[in-house]
């Protein structure tokens, strides 16, 4: 027995121990024979990695898993990937093993999983996903040395993505978070398949996005005969959302067309079939909601699909004298009929006809109705609509959840039909459509999380015809802000249904305008944002305005700045702001302003021109961040400004100047009532190496200055500012971030030179002194906040010396020389011209250590 017992563990060892090395033996025959066949068998290179062959897990089947797939296009789509699997998951029977030799591989089941396949029809009907290769009659009759056989009980595809795009017709579809399974017995001709699939779809026809990732389930049984290709629905239920439907027939797949014969509808005819059509975050629980009446959705689809037909269908939308009401919410929405049809009765797809016949509903004693027809679907839609009813708007509130909206009022009156075909649209051509009647909204309130301040519209009227819509009256309240509006809309059917820009011309009254009342708070998910993120958010002007706006304001209020009387035109068209003939009152002066603001290029630009009277100082450039950057200094003076400037430049996301990207030029006039200059520290230093001169004795007044700038730099074109008797000639630059590099430039006469200076020229002649002047520089270097000084002290000596060496021709100066040289101790007697010269040297050199040092030396005995 003991002996029996080791054969059978011995017997067992050695099995698994084949099926552990089994597969280190067949591995690299099964993967080659894998992807020589498939590259043999598409036009398209097939290949992928990290092969992994098992005996053990699904015993007695060998499992073969595939890591990062990738199957690429060859012409005319080369380079293009059209699937990329993360893992695939092959399932043979043992005997596989044993035929990987002859190259023949029997698959009962595969897997797909995390995939991303991309399909594409270009503009010339090929297909990238036609890359099996056709085979020839040579092929057909002999055995291929590799062959991959399917011969599936079961298959998975999982979390994969499916893109599909037709470039010929505009048609785009996307299946997300697809997931399909099937399983049945693929050996037979017939046979039966259990499926079951879900996904969210999305599909977009010309630009234009019909379905938005709405969820659909399918669970369905296939009857499959594959003698004559048809494929029969025995047990089928489709989810759309959360409305089922159940349906019944076959679909046959013939060598030229195929052929649909397909019945379904809803399983029951609960009003709430109505609410599961709709997307569950619009619904919020409608576990709770009494309904009445029914809904039911029904219809056929039958006939065949070819490159010219499509099946006839008719689906019937109907709902009768339902309502619905919310437990939580006072008010119940009543009498809601549905009388809906989608048609087609010929097999044409132009013959596809949309009859909403009635769409009613009644709030309380107001009813609203509405219907709708359109026709000719592909040549040239058709529509005809008109709506009639009374809607007391804070009544929705009351009987449908809005939890984003709160106080909703207003009363909202429609009377109005239109008429036209998109031909007329693409056209332009809107003296042909038909509109008549008129909208009218009264007493609105609207108080929601986008919205800073609650919105109060207590009066509007829209009148239709057929050239345009008139905004016969407009008045609302937002905050402190009031606006009274009329005017005209040119296009509006052009611009909802042709994509083109809404025009219009209108006149704004506004007794306050505070652009704050019109930012957005931000929500939670703005909160969170990090700096960076908010910073790459851009403003942008919207593109599709084209409009004129006559505006008026009594008080126009925008951050820190307040502007009275103002008017102008305001145009805005292709992302561009532009401001005509603006002028307001503002510190306590006027402005008149022209300009322009550009979103169109990635960095936004800016451009303006204004010429500003009678400017408050210290309110103008302490409260503007570029007046107070190109002339940083005059915030120092009390008094009046007029300015001429023209400047551009770029702006960052939030619409501010970029200060370091600005160009322009400007010239100013100072009014001033008083200086206040000893604030300077600049100029406090300038005194301080210029001992003799008084800040406070500056004449300021009516003095005009010329600047430049450009790349951050302010260039300041010369201009002479008095100091009694004194010009000072001042020119330089400096920069937005305060750097300076001025230049100060003085012919300081001898009378102001000290009384050590008027000893030493007392011999001289009253008219023989005035012609002595000293030239002074003074260089400005550093900051506004932190500056350096520096004068010529040599070149001044030296101008002195030549001036004083011209006196000597004079009788006059004899004397003067003499005691200069008794104050310098020199030998009086020398009358050597050279030493003379040297004496004159000494002499000035004396004369401007007073001149500049003097302050110092007192500042040390201090």
């Amino acid at each position: 027995m003991k002996k029996k017992l080791k054969i059978f563990a011995g017997i067992l060892i050695l099995f698994f121990g084949i099926l552990i090395v089994a597969p280190y033996f067949f591995k690299d025959k099964i993967v080659a024979a894998i992807k020589e066949n498939l590259n043999k068998n598409v036009n398209a290179t097939v290949d992928f990695n990290n092969v992994n062959l098992s005996l053990i897990t699904n015993f007695p089947n060998v499992k073969i898993s595939l890591k990062n797939l990738v199957v690429t296009t060859l012409k005319p789509f080369e380079g293009d990937t059209l699937a990329n699997v993360k893992n695939v998951t092959l399932k043979l029977p043992l005997t596989s093993l044993f035929k990987a030799s002859s190259g023949n591989i029997d698959v009962n089941y595969f897997s797909i999983d995390e995939s991303n396949i991309h399909l594409l029809i270009n503009k010339q009907g090929q297909a990238n996903y036609n890359i099996a290769k056709k085979s020839t009659t040579k092929e057909t009759t002999s055995k291929s040395k590799n062959t991959l056989n399917l011969s599936l009980n079961s298959y998975n595809i999982s979390n994969s993505n499916i893109y599909y795009l037709d470039e010929s017709s505009g048609m785009y579809l996307k299946l997300e978070n697809f997931n399909h399974k099937g399983s049945g017995n693929f050996s037979t001709a017939i046979s039966k398949l259990t499926t079951e699939t879900s996904t969210n779809i999305s599909v977009d026809y010309d630009n234009t996005k019909f379905i938005n990732k709405q969820f659909i389930e399918l669970k369905a049984i296939f009857g499959i005969d594959l003698n004559e290709n048809k494929f029969t629905f025995l047990e089928n239920q489709v989810l759309v959302n959360q409305l089922k439907l159940v349906f019944d027939g076959f679909v046959k797949l013939n060598e030229n067309n195929q052929e649909i014969d397909l019945n379904f509808k809803t399983p029951s005819a609960d009003f709430k079939n109505f609410f599961a059509l709709i997307p569950k975050k619009y619904t919020q629980d409608i576990s709770g909601v009494k309904t009445t009446g029914i809904f039911t959705v029904e219809g056929f689809a039958k006939g065949i699909i070819d490159n010219t037909h499509i099946p006839q269908f008719n689906i019937q939308i109907t709902s009768n004298n339902a309502s619905f009401k919310y437990p939580n919410l006072p008010k119940a929405i009543q009498n809601i009929d549905i009388n809906t049809a989608i048609s087609n009765h010929t097999g044409i797809t132009n013959d596809t006809k949309v009859n909403v016949k009635n769409l009613s509903f009644k709030i309380d004693d107001h009813t609203f109705s509405s219907s709708a027809f359109i026709s000719n679907i592909i040549n040239n839609p058709a529509i005809k609509a008109k709506a009639k009813g009374t809607i007391h708007i804070n009544a929705i509130s009351q009987a449908y959840p809005m939890e984003a909206i709160k106080n909703l009022q207003g009363v909202l009156k429609a009377d109005f039909e239109t008429s036209f075909d998109m031909k007329t649209i693409e056209q332009k051509q809107y003296n042909k459509t038909k509109n008549s009647g008129n909208i009218s909204l009264a007493n609105f309130k609207y108080e929601g999380n986008d919205m800073r301040n609650p919105v109060e519209i207590k009066n509007a009227q829209l009148t239709f015809n057929t050239k345009n819509i008139e905004l016969d009256h407009f008045e609302a309240k937002t905050g402190n802000s009031d606006l009274n509006m009329n005017g005209t809309i040119e296009n509006l059917i052009g611009f909802i249904l042709n994509k083109e820009n809404i025009k219009g011309n209108f006149n704004l009254n506004s007794t306050t305008f505070n652009v704050n009342d019109f930012m957005t708070t931000s929500d939670e998910d703005q909160k969170e944002k990090t700096s960076t993120e908010a910073i790459d958010e851009q403003l942008k002007i919207p593109s599709f305005l084209d409009c004129t706006i006559k505006a008026k304001a009594i008080n126009v209020i925008y951050d820190n700045l307040s502007l009275k009387n103002a008017q102008g035109t305001i145009a805005i068209k292709n992302e561009q702001v532009t401001i005509t003939n603006l002028s307001s009152d503002i510190f306590d002066g006027k402005i008149k302003l022209n300009g322009m603001v550009s979103t169109k290029t990635t960095i936004p630009t800016f451009a303006i021109n204004m010429d500003a009277k009678r400017f408050d100082i210290e309110q103008s450039f302490t409260q503007l961040e570029m007046f107070e950057a190109i002339a940083p200094i005059a915030n120092l003076v009390e008094g009046k400004i007029n300015t001429q400037l023209n400047v551009s430049g770029d702006l960052n996301n939030d619409l501010t100047p970029n200060l370091s990207t600005i160009s322009g030029a400007a010239t100013s006039k100072l009014l001033v009532s008083k200086e206040t200059l000893q604030n300077s520290k600049a100029l406090s230093l300038v005194s301080s190496n210029l001992n003799f001169i008084d800040l406070n004795k500056l004449d300021l007044n009516n003095l005009k200055v010329a600047l430049t700038f450009e790349d951050g730099k302010v260039n300041v074109k010369p201009f002479t500012i008095k100091y009694k008797d004194i010009d000072i000639d001042i020119s330089g630059k400096h920069g937005f971030d305060q750097t300076i590099d001025y230049d100060l430039s003085l012919n300081v006469p001898a009378k102001y030179l000290g009384k050590d200076v008027s000893k030493l020229l007392a011999n001289l002649s009253e008219q023989n002194i005035n012609k002595i002047n000293i030239p002074i520089t003074a260089n400005v270097l550093g900051s506004f906040t932190n500056p350096t000084v520096k004068t010529d002290m040599k070149e001044a000596a030296n101008n002195l010396t030549q001036q004083l060496a011209k006196q000597q021709k004079d009788k006059a100066i004899d004397k003067g020389i003499k005691e200069i040289n008794k104050l310098l101790g020199t030998n009086e007697k020398s009358k050597d011209s050279t030493n003379g010269n040297n004496d004159i040297k000494k002499a000035a050199n004396s004369v401007l250590n007073s001149l500049f040092k003097k302050k110092k030396d007192t500042d040390k005995k201090k």
